[in-house]
Order: structure tokens, then sequence, then C-alpha cells
């Protein structure tokens, strides 16, 4: 889908966060949790001062997937001590990539994933990683594709309701290192 065009969200583009975010997670989670902690997780992760606070930090970027002026994805990293897990300073994580399920199976998500890629080189990272709920395999295929590899775990709360988390991670060559072996 060539059309669709990659921007970085801004403290203007709030009501839009909160408007993707909240749609993309019901979409992909709400058949599998319960309407409560869909509820509570929803009106908290996605509160309008939460999202503000998340645009907000310096070490935390979110990207837009807009296709005819309408976001249809979005893209947030994390790098230093934005990440969830303190991990390495010179990581990249990236906390959440979510299309609306409409748009499954265009490539959106890989175009998504292509520019926290990008960041990642740029910052040079040494790796990129990533948290995936373990029960959601369409995105644990997604990664995997994408030559990541499980790490370890960590437990997430959607209400209050205890989930696991795989940790995956890539390990970042830099781009000409690749060529001389």
């Amino acid at each position: 889908m060539e059309n669709i065009a990659i921007e970085r969200a801004t403290l203007q583009d709030v009501l839009k966060l909160q408007d993707i975010g909240r749609t993309t997670f019901g979409q992909t989670f709400a058949e599998l949790n319960s309407v409560e902690n869909m509820q509570k997780y929803l009106q908290e992760s996605f509160s309008i001062a939460k999202l503000t606070e998340e645009l907000s930090n310096q070490y935390s970027e979110i990207y837009f997937a807009i296709l005819d002026a309408n976001v249809i994805g979005y893209l947030k990293i994390n790098l230093n001590q934005a990440q969830t897990e303190k991990l390495d300073l010179d990581a990249l994580e990236i906390e959440r990539i979510y299309v609306k399920k409409e748009f499954h199976g265009q490539k959106v998500g890989q175009l998504l994933y292509q520019k926290a890629i990008e960041i990642a080189h740029k910052i040079q990272a040494s790796y990129v990683w990533l948290g995936v709920w373990e029960e959601n395999q369409r995105a644990i295929k997604f990664y995997t594709k994408n030559g990541f590899e499980p790490f370890s775990k960590h437990k997430f709360w959607l209400g209050d309701d205890e989930q696991t988390d795989l940790l995956m991670k890539k390990v970042l060559v830099a781009p000409n290192e690749s060529e001389v072996s």
C-alpha cells in the first residue's frame, strides 16, 4: 500500500492517539478478555493524561500510519530510561504496533516495524526488543518472521488479570557489516 504515510505524532494529536489506541487494542484483545478488564485498561492506559505524558517523554516516539488522512495504525518506541524493562540503554523497545483490523494483512504493520528498525539503526541500537502477550499468536508469528527470538518473560496486568508477555529481541547488525562476511 504505497499511499500510506508514516508520520510522527505530536501533542496536538493526543485525541487521534486515544482513538486509534482504544480502537486497535479493543479489536485485538476484547474477545480474549473480560469486558470489565478491557474497560479498565482502555480507560487508564489511553486516558488523555497518560497519552499526553507519553507524547511529552523525550525518550518515547509515536508514529501514525496514515491513509487518506485517516490514522489506520500506530507505533510506539521507547529509548533509554523510557523502556518498560530496564535492559540496556543502547537498546530500542517497540512498545506498541497496532493496526486497525480492516487493514490486517496489508503490510501496514510491516511499514511501522520498518520505521522502528530505521530509527534503531540511526541511533546505533545494539538490539530491538518487545513484549508480546503469549496468547497473541498473530503478533508472535509476525515478530518471528522478522527475526525476533524469545529471551525472557514478564507479567502484564490487564485490569485485574495477570498475563504473561514473551520478551523477544532482534540483535542488529550494522547495514554494511552484513555485506562484509
